[in-house]
């Protein structure tokens, strides 16, 4: 039978079965319809505020199923999502009827020991990454969660615990392998399409479908040193104060991330402190364990901390340590900014908002960056924001859909306060689909050149599910 769909106009529409039996039929991978078996677990995403329907579901095994989507989805005038991990948090891996291409069956990574490459596909993980470099020595510079997609974290710079180190996940980009809107697979690195090698280095999913990246390896661990360190939330504006100063003078292998939060009920927290106001540190070093104990020995001295976790271990253990706050069932909000400085009035108004904030399980994250992220001029790469140091994101979590207008309330308006410490910039991987008036923000001064190669590989706009740099 005919599949009802709807077009990129928004109108509704009909494909006709005979074209959904030919692509099936072209495909390696599957095709879920809204009436089969495993439609909706592969719909379904972390972010349990999106509840779509797609057409139909692509279930991709490789390029050539890629490019039979694209082509499906072009010809047939439908929208197309494309989910890698399904992590973003305005859930554009999942469209309302259109094609819905999964690529979470691309799950390869191979390294090249003695090239110290690796290629990895369009729906491999942070962990699935992280298991095969570490068993070699190696890491590539990633997020913080080890659930996070390889893909989307990538397209839009990718920063995490090595970054100061080695950089953005994109300043380690030697090439990609990606599906333009017409249906080409082509090949973009600094000798082959140069401009889109360019745009794909921050620009986000605008450009194409990405169905492999080939990663420069840099060599880490096994062993790290990192951990938590926990202090009264009564405490965090001293603590903050001089975590501030600590971090401008700390060796760029530290990276050391706060979290305004609740202490969780788990059993490594002190019970009195369960479900109370605390400062977070997270903690990780990517050198020696001996430097690495010297670097975070300041930032263990500070205050009366409730708890010190801090210590050699794993770095892909490291890595899944904070997993808990994106497993899949809660309902998210973020809102972020980047700041002009992490100054004393940011800090009161950070503390004095969370003693408020409504639910368990929500938190405030404060990241500083610099570094070899710095280094790197703002025109290499279509990620804009190399000078930005302190950004400040804030996560909402919670189950009750009843309580969506309460939670995202609270979000905005902490949203707002913090505005007027704030550049105008934004991490494209932190925000929302309800503010596409911060794209060009995001993107910066590199807007107009990505605007320019948008036309030329994407004039329709077919993929337009991201932080869209729209073509008129």
């Amino acid at each position: 039978m005919d599949v009802q769909v709807s077009t990129t106009s928004g109108e509704p529409g009909l494909v006709p079965d005979a074209a959904i039996a030919a692509l099936r039929g072209g495909l390696r991978g599957t095709v879920l319809l809204p009436d089969e078996p495993g439609y909706d677990a592969a719909r379904s995403i972390w972010n349990a505020m999106i509840d779509r329907r797609p057409g139909l579901i692509v279930q991709a095994l490789g390029a050539a199923d890629v490019v039979r989507a694209v082509n499906f989805a072009r010809d047939q005038r439908l929208s197309l999502s494309v989910r890698g991990g399904g992590h973003n948090v305005s859930g554009n891996a999942v469209c309302d009827g259109g094609v819905m291409l999964d690529l979470s069956r691309m799950r390869s990574v191979r390294v090249d020991r003695d090239a110290r490459r690796v290629r990895v596909e369009g729906g491999a993980t942070l962990g699935d990454l992280d298991k095969e470099t570490q068993a070699l020595g190696f890491v590539v510079p990633v997020g913080i969660n080890s659930t996070t997609g390889v893909a989307g974290l990538t397209l839009g710079g990718g920063f995490g615990w090595t970054s100061r180190k080695f950089g953005l996940a994109i300043d380690s980009l030697e090439s990609v392998d990606i599906v333009t809107a017409d249906g080409q697979l082509r090949r973009a690195d600094a000798a082959h399409e140069p401009d889109l090698f360019w745009a794909v280095r921050g620009g986000g999913g605008n450009f194409g479908v990405v169905t492999s990246f080939e990663f420069r390896l840099h060599e880490l661990g096994p062993l790290v040193v990192a951990g938590l360190l926990a202090h009264p939330l009564d405490d965090a504006p001293a603590v903050i104060a001089q975590y501030r100063q600590l971090i401008r003078q700390a060796s760029e292998e530290l990276t050391c991330t706060l979290f305004l939060t609740r202490a969780p009920p788990a059993p490594f927290v002190p019970t009195e402190w369960h479900g109370r106001h605390v400062l977070v540190m997270a903690l990780c070093h990517c050198g020696s364990i001996e430097a690495g104990t010297s670097a975070v020995a300041p930032f263990r001295a500070i205050g009366r901390p409730i708890l010190d976790l801090v210590g050699p271990q794993p770095f892909v253990a490291w890595q899944a340590a904070l997993d808990p706050l994106l497993t899949p069932g809660a309902r998210n909000y973020w809102k972020s900014h980047d700041l002009k400085d992490l100054s004393d009035p940011v800090i009161s108004l950070l503390v004095e908002s969370v003693r408020a904030m409504p639910g368990e399980e929500g938190d405030v994250m404060i990241v500083y960056l610099g570094g070899q992220v710095s280094r790197v001029p703002e025109s290499a790469t279509a990620y804009s924001r190399r000078g930005v140091q302190f950004l400040v994101s804030i996560h909402m979590r919670w189950r009750d859909p009843g309580e969506d207008e309460d939670r995202i309330v609270w979000t905005r308006r902490l949203f707002d306060r913090l505005a007027p410490h704030a550049t105008g910039g934004v991490y494209v991987n932190f925000m929302t689909g309800d503010e596409p008036e911060r794209v060009r923000g995001a993107y910066g001064a590199n807007y107009d050149r990505l605007l320019g190669i948008k036309r030329r590989y994407d004039p329709a706009n077919l993929f337009r599910l991201n932080q869209n740099i729209a073509v008129s």
